[in-house]
């Protein structure tokens, strides 16, 4: 039985169903069975009729970003966007089930299903594919960031003067960074050239790395900003993460649908390979 469990995960479309399988109990009762094999049935049916077959496409294991949520945690940037995909990729099951006849079962399973498009597409609105939050989840954050670019384009602009006047004393034309402070490499012989703070030297020596004095007003507005960029980040994952937490049950409840779903997906698929006829069961 537990081989035959480890085969069935192979065929699962989402690591829930891949873990679920490899932990399947044998079921108790009789009609326990026949609905399992109603619903691999209903599956090998759908597949057959849907171009590309039932797709769970975008849904993740989410449970530990719910119970950290619930917790009063605060959810990173790549579990809340993890949690939109999972409420847009069951919507799109329920779709998908809903769009043909003849599965009953399925239909009724996904019928309890709660996807949230609000919370889906604030965490959308808010946060992108790469896990940055967005100038418009909040306007405090668009007028820091708007800051952030004028203060960053002041100090290249001050920086690249300086490059050009004393280009005999820079080692290398290019703007660097020490820790969160913006500096030029300068040759260490002529440092006296660009009057400032010193910040790190090479390896060997021969170059500094020097934050000019007329720069240290504008790189510690640079980081004074960069401080309210990050607090503001930290409220607005806050607040997004509290609509997790109120909907927790409802999510559970959704990875539960899921999960029985891509197990069945699992069976009809495990079935096929195998060239499997449905049992008949005899009085």
């Amino acid at each position: 039985w537990q081989r035959l469990c480890q085969h069935l995960a192979n065929f699962a479309a989402t690591k829930l169903g891949a873990i679920a399988a490899c932990d399947l109990d044998i079921p108790r009762a009789r009609d326990r069975s026949l609905e399992l094999l109603t619903q691999t049935k209903e599956i090998c049916h759908l597949e057959s009729k849907l171009p590309g077959g039932i797709s769970l496409e975008g849904i993740h294991d989410i449970s530990n970003a719910i119970l950290r949520s619930q917790k009063q945690g605060v959810l990173s940037p790549e579990e809340l966007w993890q949690v939109a995909t999972t409420l847009a990729g069951a919507r799109n099951l329920r779709r998908s089930l809903d769009s043909v006849d003849g599965c009953p079962q399925l239909q009724a399973l996904v019928s309890d299903l709660r996807t949230y498009p609000e919370i889906e597409q604030e965490i959308y609105r808010c946060i992108d594919e790469g896990g940055t939050v967005l100038d418009r989840a909040s306007e405090h954050l668009g007028h820091l960031r708007a800051g952030l670019r004028q203060v960053r384009d002041r100090i290249f602009n001050t920086l690249q003067g300086i490059m050009q006047r004393r280009h005999n004393a820079v080692q290398e034309n290019i703007i660097t960074q020490r820790g969160d402070r913006y500096v030029l490499a300068v040759k260490a012989p002529q440092k006296d050239q660009i009057p400032g703070i010193v910040h790190d030297a090479s390896s060997t020596g021969m170059t500094v790395f020097v934050e000019p004095h007329a720069i240290v007003p504008d790189n510690n507005k640079l980081r004074q900003l960069a401080r309210q960029e990050q607090a503001e980040i930290e409220i607005i994952l806050r607040r997004l993460s509290e609509q997790v937490a109120s909907v927790a049950e409802d999510l559970y409840r959704l990875l539960e649908i899921v999960t029985e779903i891509d197990l069945a997906i699992a069976r009809a698929r495990y079935a096929y390979w195998l060239g499997a006829n449905p049992p008949s069961f005899v009085e």
